[in-house]
């Protein structure tokens, strides 16, 4: 009986999950050889290894740089601002992104500041937040989370529009208290634009933070990355890019997908 089970399919059925798991991540392991593949030919066809350093040179300068700390150390700073900016612009983005998208006159009130800062450069508002803050981490937290605040902003809005006013009605009918209405009623259907909101968020954040400390900070990843272009070190730039883009994937990879997959899985 069991052979007959397996052979119209339902004893495979459990091999089916592990496969298509090895299949995802065989895909961007494949990808990733490709792109060192790719690399190295570019580095052997430039023939200078002081403007192309290959794949090999750079992770062997990656390697000192951890086993002397320096990377470590600007790497983590770089995370604590990372880390600081994106929860200043998501409880600020949240907050009022959920306020427009509820209250038709905060939104016309708050609608062309939103698009002006959508529209600000991410230039003018670093290079402002430290001639009127001054130079300290302070204003590089601000300057970063200012950038990101109205893409949230716009994100939650719709979020709290498509909201279904059938559900927040019924739980105020049966009395439900607002603790409960907000964690089983109201979030749960925002989920989707808070994981959207997240996501898109350090994406723009990982990028905006580097340009912070490249102009106006004394550590991590930006400010080491502008020490070695004076020096045009590019080994050095490559070293600290890589590692900075391990960690993002990472993250990526290892808190954002499970988290998004998790908070959305009740639509499935």
């Amino acid at each position: 009986m069991a052979r007959s089970l397996t052979g119209i399919g339902i004893g495979g059925a459990d091999t089916a999950p592990a496969a298509l798991r090895g299949r995802r991540l065989a895909i961007p392991v494949l990808s990733m050889v490709l792109l060192f593949a790719l690399w190295h030919l570019a580095a052997w066809l430039a023939a200078d290894p002081q403007l192309m350093p290959g794949p090999l040179a750079v992770i062997t300068r990656m390697t000192a740089e951890a086993r002397s700390g320096e990377l470590f150390f600007h790497l983590g700073t770089t995370l604590l601002r990372v880390a600081a900016s994106f929860l200043v612009a998501m409880l600020a983005g949240i907050a009022i992104g959920l306020a427009m998208g509820r209250s038709r006159s905060v939104d016309e009130l708050g609608g062309p500041w939103l698009v002006f800062f959508l529209n600000l450069p991410a230039l003018v508002t670093i290079v402002l937040a430290y001639i009127w803050i001054g130079l300290v981490e302070s204003a590089a937290i601000l300057a970063v989370a200012l950038n990101k605040m109205p893409n949230v902003a716009v994100t939650l809005r719709e979020g709290a529009r498509a909201l279904d006013p059938g559900l927040s009605e019924m739980a105020r009918v049966f009395e439900v208290p607002f603790g409960r209405r907000l964690r089983h009623v109201l979030l749960p259907q925002l989920y989707p634009y808070i994981a959207a909101a997240a996501r898109s968020g350090l994406a723009l954040i990982w990028k905006i933070v580097l340009v912070v400390e490249l102009l106006g900070r004394p550590d991590g990843v930006g400010f080491q990355i502008a020490i070695f272009f004076q020096f045009f070190d590019v080994a050095g730039i490559l070293a600290y890019a890589l590692a900075f883009i391990l960690v993002v994937q990472a993250v990526e990879w290892g808190v954002l997908q499970p988290l998004e997959r998790r908070l959305t899985q009740w639509r499935r």
